[in-house]
């Protein structure tokens, strides 16, 4: 049994199954409508969005003016590990994302594990999407003097914590402010079934089914509404980047790391939301006119068009306000508003309407096509690799992945789900930046391992250790600290234990693969993909770890019930 749960699929095999029926009797091959142009706009599109108009706020006020570094080192992070996803999707040019990378390197397991984990990133990811965009939507029809009924535009767990603090506030004689009264009316006018107050997200429920009907009909539309979406976004942005300069007061960005490097490490789970989504383009492999050629260009460009874009974003947010007052929920219309620049934050709005429309059409893009990789190799009923005969499109898996993130959408707060997906991201770049290491050697005469692009050989042998020693100077005292404090943490993993247990981990894996890239001469560019998105897991709070751990273990258990039997690799199958 151990060697069959890491039985791997040669990448011939993997080719000719792409080629095979997808499941219903109709053809498996899928509509081949996109360059790299249209690849890199939709990196952009999933790249720029909800980060940029809400998460950045929370990073900003733990960072200050610094959190511009993090972005920095984020673009990096996620800039080794594109490379590493370029050289598979050259090598491999399937839909899949990580989770055919790790089929390839790694085995059925690990690939298991990976595409469990990408739903975090893909279809929860969106839920916390949908609920950002529906707020944005409420705030423009305001604008407009539309007025939809309070308990049709929010979850109950908001709705009852809003309400709560508005007690609180009655109870201590303090004056309500315009939010705390609106939710006060809007608990007072909801609807009450069976003692239970009503409140649903209708407008998030909306956009999701609407993006689901458009994915269904067809790449060639999802690909024209993507790019308008993103040319006007862009646009938008610019205008508000140089505007916003105007209005910068330089002194604001004095103290420039005001809370310390630890300070701006504590946005590393919002900054790093921002980026996650450029490994979606991975997952049209099989839409691509070129995707050996076209899958690299379009990954690395977008990775490098958002980074300029938020590092500037960063100065301005810093620079237009004290950091101290952008702890808010939409801070690109706050600095204008803090400003006396109402009617920019109106187009903030709109603008961010637009942005978070394409992050929900870029996901629920990937999704779909990663059930139908997963599906093909027997890890999930046939069903999901079915192909519509006239739009070319995962009609099933689509459909099903509209209804996951719909429904939790009416009424699910957006709380973890931001550092969740975080999660799942990171775990994916962490196996792709690994799985290079151990993909085939290129042959000649092999021409389903031959690309077009091939990741630049850096000998790491003197790079790495030469690191390590730079860590371990620096967080030493942290290493000795937590191995004589592993038993306190252990007892309490819920309170910040899991996170020192994550930091010796970490070390642990710093130091073997110090070693045997010293032994092996392994590229440098995988293995730093490696360290740095497993150091950025050991900054996300324990809290998420153990709903994480929790969403493995479901997936595991679907796994060892169905899916280690119907694998194609399975004896017998």
């Amino acid at each position: 049994m151990p060697n069959s749960l890491f039985r791997k699929k040669p990448l011939q095999r993997i080719l000719e199954d792409a080629k095979q029926d997808g499941g219903d009797g109709h053809a498996g091959s899928l509509k081949k409508v996109l360059g790299v142009k249209d690849l890199t706009s939709m990196g952009i599109a999933a790249v720029i969005g909800a980060g940029i108009f809400s998460t950045i706020g929370t990073a900003a006020f733990n960072g200050g003016p610094a959190i511009s570094l993090l972005f920095v080192i984020t673009a990096v992070t996620c800039g080794f590990s594109a490379l590493c996803y370029a050289e598979f999707a050259s090598r491999v040019p399937i839909a899949g994302s990580a989770y055919t990378y790790a089929y390839v390197s790694f085995g059925e397991l690990i690939a298991w594990i990976i595409g469990w984990a990408l739903i975090l990133e893909y279809a929860i990811g969106n839920i916390v999407v949908a609920i950002s965009w529906s707020g944005y939507f409420n705030n423009l029809l305001e604008g407009f003097g539309l007025h939809l009924p309070a308990w049709l535009t929010a979850d109950p767990g908001t709705a009852k914590g809003a309400y709560q603090q508005v007690q609180e506030a009655i109870a201590a004689g303090t004056p309500l402010t315009p939010s705390l009264q609106f939710a006060k009316d809007a608990w007072e006018t909801a609807p009450i079934i069976a003692g239970y107050h009503i409140f649903i997200n209708v407008p998030a429920f909306a956009i999701v089914c609407f993006i689901a009907v458009l994915t269904y009909i067809g790449i060639k539309e999802s690909k024209k509404t993507t790019n308008f979406l993103v040319v006007f976004k862009i646009i938008v942005i610019l205008f508000v980047i140089v505007i916003g300069f105007f209005f910068v007061e330089p002194n604001n960005w004095s103290p420039f790391m005001p809370n310390g490097f630890e300070g701006v490490l504590r946005g590393v789970s919002a900054v790093f939301y921002a980026y996650i989504g450029f490994d979606a383009i991975s997952t049209t492999a099989e839409e691509c006119k070129n995707p050996q050629r076209d899958l690299p260009r379009g990954m690395m460009y977008s990775l490098v068009i958002c980074t300029v874009l938020y590092v500037l974003i960063a100065f301005v947010l810093t620079g237009m306000v004290p950091f101290t007052t952008l702890k808010v929920a939409d801070p690109l219309a706050f600095v204008f508003d803090s400003v006396g620049q109402e009617w920019i934050s109106y187009i903030v709005s709109v603008s961010a309407v637009v942005a978070t429309t394409s992050v929900l059409l870029v996901f629920q893009l990937g999704q779909p096509r990663i059930w139908m990789s997963m599906s093909r190799d027997g890890l999930l009923p046939k069903k999901f690799a079915s192909i519509h005969p006239k739009y070319q499109t995962p009609w099933f898996s689509t459909i099903v992945t509209g209804f996951l993130v719909a429904i939790p959408s009416l009424f699910m707060e957006s709380g973890l789900m931001t550092d969740l997906t975080s999660i799942g991201t990171l775990f994916a770049f962490v196996l792709v930046s690994g799985g290079v290491l151990m993909l085939p050697r290129i042959t000649g005469d092999n021409p389903g391992q031959v690309g077009k692009f091939r990741l630049p050989y850096i000998n790491g042998r003197f790079i790495v250790p030469v690191l390590f020693l730079i860590f371990v100077y620096f967080l030493g005292d942290r290493i000795i600290n937590s191995l004589k404090n592993i038993g306190t943490s252990l007892q309490h993993i819920a309170d910040g234990g899991l996170q020192e247990i994550l930091f010796l981990i970490f070390g642990a894996l710093a130091a073997t693969l110090t070693v045997l890239t010293a032994l092996r001469k392994y590229n440098v560019i995988p293995i730093l993909g490696v360290l740095f998105c497993a150091y950025l897991l050991t900054e996300i709070p324990a809290l998420s770890w153990l709903y994480f751990l929790g969403w493995m273990a479901i997936g595991l258990s679907i796994y060892f019930s169905y899916g280690y039997f119907k694998s194609k690799l399975a004896k017998g199958n």
